[in-house]
């Protein structure tokens, strides 16, 4: 069995809460890169420009292992670089996160809507992690799961690295129970409570998850807590993750969620309306610590905003 090679730690620190780029030289069978700068511009020129690589050597701003790296500097399969990319400003996300639990393990966070759990696409300092890294002083600090940006609620986070693999495997292999509130219109004469299961598909670059026929691989059991002024509240309990799973079986019943921007239809992309988060709330996590043995159940300290009160 072929050993896992071991990065060497990081000569650069966090910036913003985001690690640097970790970029390992890889063999290079035909000669074709004589120098460190070579390879890096074949690699990202076409993500970020030629002239902005050349501005990352020049201001030492891309390093090894023993301090900057010259582009001139001939080429080493095997050899480690690190640089921080430059981000794009983002509009802050006026809402706060809670912290729920936090011990020597873990950080049990209440997300608020419109704020992405981890660095993804256009989100990368504007996210839960990067705040939690920065705020709570924990550099290692990284997510066991994802919650969807539009939705609020708990998310877990592990604060040593070496227990992010159980609790990672934990959320694999559904020993977690997660319990979300949503509000949606209230419709008598749907039946209450069900269990809705279908086939889930989520195509590359199309926003909206779909239902197909097929063998299903996704369920979620709807039911109805209240029910006041045309609106319900409904606990979803899903015993599966497909992406947009609740959002999908919602809508198939014909109550989908408040305020949501991809179902029943698809609307065009635009600055997110602080005033209408999507109406879907993870409020429960409860399991048993698979490193202590030892039950946990955290309660979301959020509540959804147009539930009439």
């Amino acid at each position: 069995m072929r050993r896992r090679h071991k990065a060497p730690p990081s000569p650069l620190p966090q910036r913003d809460g985001i690690d640097p780029v970790r970029l390992r030289l890889p063999a290079d069978p035909d000669g074709s890169w004589k120098t460190v700068r070579d390879h890096v511009v074949a690699r990202y020129a076409g993500a970020v420009g030629t002239e902005k690589i050349d501005a990352l050597f020049r201001e030492g701003r891309i390093v090894g292992t023993d301090g900057p790296v010259a582009a001139e500097e001939p080429y080493a399969p095997g050899r480690y670089l690190w640089f921080h990319r430059d981000f794009a400003p983002e509009e802050r996300v006026p809402f706060e996160v809670r912290i729920v639990h936090r011990d020597e393990r873990l950080v049990v966070a209440d997300k608020p809507h419109f704020l992405a759990t981890t660095p993804r696409g256009r989100h990368v300092t504007e996210t839960a992690l990067a705040r939690l890294r920065r705020d709570l002083g924990l550099p290692q600090l990284q997510p066991a799961h994802r919650l969807d940006r539009l939705t609020a609620g708990l998310a877990l986070f592990v604060v040593r690295p070496g227990d992010r693999g159980a609790y990672q495997t934990m959320f694999r292999d559904r020993r977690v129970r997660k319990e979300y509130e949503g509000v949606a219109a209230h419709d008598p004469a749907v039946t209450l409570p069900v269990t809705v299961r279908s086939r889930i598909v989520k195509d590359h670059g199309v926003m909206a998850a779909r239902e197909v026929a097929g063998e299903p691989n996704s369920e979620s059991r709807i039911e109805l807590l209240e029910h006041r002024a045309g609106h319900g509240r409904y606990r979803l309990l899903p015993a599966t993750g497909r992406t947009h799973q609740l959002r999908v079986h919602m809508n198939r019943l014909g109550l989908p969620l408040l305020n949501d921007p991809l179902f029943p239809v698809v609307r065009e992309p635009g600055p997110d309306d602080w005033a209408k988060p999507l109406q879907l709330l993870a409020r429960v996590l409860e399991f048993t610590d698979p490193v202590t043995g030892e039950p946990l159940r955290f309660e979301s300290g959020l509540r959804l905003a147009q539930w009439p009160r």
